[in-house]
């Protein structure tokens, strides 16, 4: 059975979701932090990562290509989108947090669309589950409702239903 995402928006311009991973806290956290995971899991389905470096620290750089390979997806078939993230403070197991943009392959910043400061909260639950906060604070709320508009939703959705099936393989 998935766990639905549990989403509100605050104050027009922060959006948090929150999950329950069938999962161990330690383990969850893993699944952010190295390439390795995040290229298994992170985009929406019918979407891969081929590119995923990430500098794990703070002031250290995330730089990731998703590119959608599913056909049946249209005019999204082999669509790339790139994004940057640039980490600020990392609490291993229990949160860390950075600011995430739209860029291209060289990591250049997309200053079109928005940026996000991020906070993503790991709450042991004690029972080998763990709940995910995630904490996403937008300049505005037409900045919020930009990426909602794209999609964000639907796909935070499908890349968490699929990082539940990583982490159940990597168990």
């Amino acid at each position: 059975m998935t766990n639905a995402i549990v989403s509100r928006v605050e104050n027009e311009n922060v959006l948090v979701l929150e999950r329950i991973f069938t999962a161990p806290r330690e383990l969850v956290f893993k699944m952010f932090k190295e390439p390795e995971h995040l290229k298994r899991w992170w985009g929406p389905r019918g979407w891969e990562v081929p590119v995923c470096t990430i500098d794990f620290r703070p002031g250290g750089i995330w730089h990731y290509c998703m590119k959608c390979m599913d056909q049946s997806q249209g005019d999204f078939y082999g669509m790339e989108s790139w994004g940057k993230g640039v980490y600020k403070e990392i609490d291993e197991p229990n949160s860390f947090s950075y600011t995430d943009y739209f860029s291209d392959a060289e990591g250049n910043i997309n200053e079109e669309l928005p940026a996000t400061d991020i906070v993503l909260e790991f709450v042991d639950l004690g029972d080998g589950t763990t709940k995910l906060i995630n904490r996403a604070v937008y300049a505005s709320g037409d900045a919020l409702k930009t990426v909602m508009d794209m999609g964000m939703l639907q796909g935070i959705s499908e890349t968490w239903d699929r990082l539940e099936e990583a982490l159940q393989a990597a168990k």
